[in-house]
């Protein structure tokens, strides 16, 4: 089976959508996908010239990655998936503010422990966000973010890429068209950007 590793930050809107595209491509091709968690506000840590929007997304951005990282570090990739899904539902379809009680409710939705939720204003666990970051952008460059993608498949080939930045989610054969076509581009020695401008902002739903 191919195994397909996302690296997710929690508030990034692309990266929900890709983590949707990728559950769609499990139900298409075999592939299994396993979830980690990214925070874009470890890795833009210190960085100027940031516009101002930006920087104060990023501060609100701590919380649930520390949360997710904390669940990642007890219980791995596939506790992390579900509660993914469970604060990704609350943050980006519902749109509820970021705060404890989002945190405790997507736990509880997902059946672990409430006071995980403590981790979301603790420095604690930021050494290991930042690790994390450094394991899922080595591949591809730490200058680009989240979604990052690492591919494993069967016959022992690798390929790690950011993206992909896809709106809205493409549902039934054509999410397991473009999985295709990713793998194939990705897989081509040398080959390292196919870009164009946005038109649209992220359609979370």
């Amino acid at each position: 089976m191919t195994i397909a590793d996302l690296w997710f930050d929690p508030k990034c809107p692309w990266a929900w959508i890709a983590s949707r595209w990728l559950l769609e491509v499990e139900q298409l091709r075999d592939v299994e996908v396993r979830f980690h968690v990214l925070s874009l506000s470890a890795l833009n840590e210190g960085r100027e010239g940031l516009e101002e929007w930006y920087r104060e997304w990023l501060d609100t951005g701590w919380g649930p990655a520390r949360v997710a990282k904390a669940v990642e570090l007890k219980y791995g990739p596939d506790e992390v998936r579900d509660l993914y899904t469970a604060l990704g539902t609350r943050i980006h379809l519902k749109k509820e503010p970021l705060c404890r009680g989002l945190y405790a409710a997507a736990l509880a939705e997902v059946s672990l422990p409430e006071n995980f939720a403590d981790a979301a204003e603790s420095e604690d666990l930021d050494d290991a966000l930042r690790a994390g970051n450094e394991a899922g952008l080595g591949p591809i460059g730490e200058d680009l973010g989240t979604p990052a993608i690492h591919v494993s498949t069967p016959d022992g080939r690798r390929t790690a890429f950011f993206g992909p930045v896809v709106t809205p989610a493409p549902r039934g054969e054509a999410a397991g068209k473009l999985w295709d076509g990713i793998l194939l581009v990705a897989g081509t020695e040398g080959f390292y950007e196919l870009k164009r401008a946005r038109t649209s902002g992220p359609v979370v739903g």
